[in-house]
C-alpha cells in the first residue's frame, strides 16, 4: 500500500511510533504482537501495543562479527539459537568453529538481556497470531532480516516489518522476509538512522525493562467491557460466577480456582483482567457453594468439580452473546485437574487449557491422555513438588503440549513480577489457539 512521505525529520521516537500507528490501524482489536529490537524501537513498540490493543516484547537477535571486524556481520543468532550465516561467511574466515564460538558468545549475550529485560520470564509466542517486527529506522537491514527470520519461525499468521524511515535498498533486501513492510519514508541519499529525528536520545536497559514491564493498557472507554453476575444451576444447587466480556471478544475462557479459593481469588482476577484487556471474556465461577467448601473432603471431590465445570461449559454454549465463542480453561491447583478432565469429556467443546500452579496429577491417567485440547503448564521454579508432578503429567499428555517454568516463583506466584508472566504466557496461548 503507497503511504504519504512525512515530514522529515519526526520530533521524536514518539512521533514516529504514533504515525506508525495510524498506517497499522487495520491491525487494532485484533490484539497483535509488537516485537520491538531493543533498545531504541522499546518506546516505539510500547505506543504501538498500546494504540493497536496489543502485546508488547522483544525480539533478540544479535549480529556474528567476522573474525577481527566485529563490525562486520557475517551472519546472526537468534534467542533460540538458530545461526543464519551469509553468503560470505566463509571468504571472511568464520570457519565453523569460528562460528561456534562466536554464536555461543552472543547467545550467552542474549540471555543475560532476556532476563535483564523480563526477569527471566519466557518471551511471548508469535504462532498463530499478527507480529508486527518494529525498529526506529533501517540502515544496513540486517538486525531486521535477522528478527523477521526468527520470528517466521515461530509461525505467525502474519508477519509486518514496520518502520519509520529506511534505506531504500535495505527495505528492499527484507521484503520478501515479511508478510507485509510499513515505512513511512524511504530517502533517497540515506544516511543514518538518527539524521530523520530531531530528538533521538539514548535508551538503557532500565528503560527498556520499565517499558516491558508496563501492565497492557484497559480497554479503551469507548469499547467497555460488559460485566454482570451470572447462576448457573447443576445438581440441585446454583453456582455464583462473574462474566466480563469485553467488545468484540475473541473467545471465553472458564476459571477452575484451586482448594479454598473462589472466584474472588486475587490471583486468578489479575489473570483475568490481562485476559480481558487481549479481548478474551472470562467466567470466573464459584465450583461449589459456601456450605460446601468448608468441607475439605469435597475441594479434592474432581469427579464433582469436573461435573460442575462442564455444566458450566454447557451453560456457556446456551448463552446467545457466548455460544460462537471458542472456548477455553484456565485452572488453578485442583482446579487444573477439573479443567483437564473436563477438556478430556468435552473434546470438542474445549479449545485450550491452561494451568497455574496445577495439580494435574489428580486427573486420572486416562483423562490426561484423553485431553485433545492444547494444554500450557506454568509452575513456578521454587514449587519443586509441584513441578515434577507437572513434568509427569506432560509426559502423559497427547495433546499439544508446553511446560513453561517462572523463574523464583512458589506456588502461589506472589513474587513481584510472576504473576504478570502467568498472565502474558496465558493470554498468548489463548489468543493463539483461539485463532487456530
Amino acid at each position: 500500500m503507497e503511504r504519504p512521505t512525512p515530514l522529515l525529520p519526526f520530533r521524536d521516537r514518539a512521533d514516529a511510533a504514533r504515525q506508525l500507528a495510524q498506517a497499522l490501524d487495520a491491525c487494532r482489536g485484533q490484539h497483535p504482537l509488537v516485537l520491538a529490537i531493543p533498545r531504541g524501537a522499546v518506546p516505539m513498540g510500547r505506543i504501538l501495543a498500546d494504540a493497536l490493543q496489543g502485546d508488547l516484547d522483544v525480539v533478540l537477535v544479535r549480529k556474528l562479527g567476522a573474525p577481527g571486524n566485529p563490525e562486520f556481520a557475517v551472519g546472526a543468532i537468534d534467542e533460540r539459537g538458530t545461526v543464519w550465516l551469509a553468503p560470505h561467511a566463509a571468504r571472511s574466515g568464520a570457519d565453523p568453529a569460528y562460528v561456534e564460538r562466536e554464536s555461543a558468545r552472543q547467545l550467552a549475550l542474549i540471555r543475560e538481556r532476556r532476563a535483564r529485560y523480563r526477569g527471566g520470564a519466557p518471551s511471548l509466542d508469535a504462532a498463530g497470531r499478527i507480529a508486527i517486527v518494529v525498529d526506529d529506522g533501517l540502515a544496513t537491514g540486517a538486525t531486521m532480516a535477522a528478527a523477521l527470520r526468527a520470528v517466521r519461525a515461530q509461525g505467525p499468521a502474519r508477519l509486518i516489518c514496520a518502520v519509520p524511515v529506511a534505506a531504500p535498498e535495505s527495505l528492499a533486501g527484507v521484503g520478501h522476509l515479511a508478510d507485509e513492510v510499513v515505512c513511512l519514508a524511504q530517502p533517497p541519499d540515506f544516511y543514518a538512522v538518527g539524521a530523520y529525528y530531531l530528538h533521538f536520545p539514548s535508551i538503557d536497559d532500565d528503560m527498556v525493562a520499565a517499558l516491558l514491564a508496563r501492565p497492557l493498557r484497559a480497554v479503551p472507554a469507548d469499547e467497555p467491557a460488559q460485566a454482570r453476575a451470572v447462576r448457573v444451576p447443576t445438581d440441585g444447587v446454583v453456582l455464583e460466577g462473574d462474566l466480563r466480556v469485553p467488545a468484540q471478544p475473541r473467545g471465553l475462557v472458564l476459571f477452575a480456582h484451586g482448594s479454598g479459593s473462589s472466584r474472588h481469588s486475587p490471583r486468578n482476577r489479575s489473570v483475568a483482567e490481562v485476559l480481558n484487556a487481549a479481548g478474551i471474556a472470562t467466567l470466573l465461577l464459584d465450583l461449589l457453594t459456601p456450605g460446601e467448601d468448608r468441607d475439605r473432603a469435597m475441594r479434592f471431590d474432581i469427579p464433582l468439580l469436573t461435573a460442575r465445570l462442564g455444566a458450566a461449559l454447557a451453560w456457556a454454549r446456551a448463552e446467545p452473546t457466548l455460544r460462537a465463542l471458542p472456548l477455553g480453561l484456565f485452572g488453578a491447583s485442583t482446579g487444573a485437574a477439573a479443567a483437564l478432565a473436563t477438556a478430556a469429556t468435552h473434546v470438542a467443546a474445549v479449545a485450550a487449557v491452561v494451568s497455574r500452579g496445577g495439580r494435574p496429577d489428580l486427573a486420572s491417567a486416562q483423562a490426561l491422555a484423553a485431553v485433545r485440547a492444547p494444554t500450557l503448564l506454568i509452575v513456578g521454579a521454587a514449587d519443586v513438588e509441584v513441578l515434577a508432578l507437572n513434568r509427569q503429567a506432560l509426559a502423559r499428555l497427547q495433546a499439544p503440549a508446553e511446560l513453561v517454568v517462572v523463574p523464583g516463583a512458589t506456588h502461589l506466584f506472589e513474587e513481584p513480577g510472576t504473576l504478570a508472566a502467568v498472565a502474558r504466557q496465558a493470554a498468548a496461548w489463548f489468543g493463539r489457539w483461539f485463532a487456530a
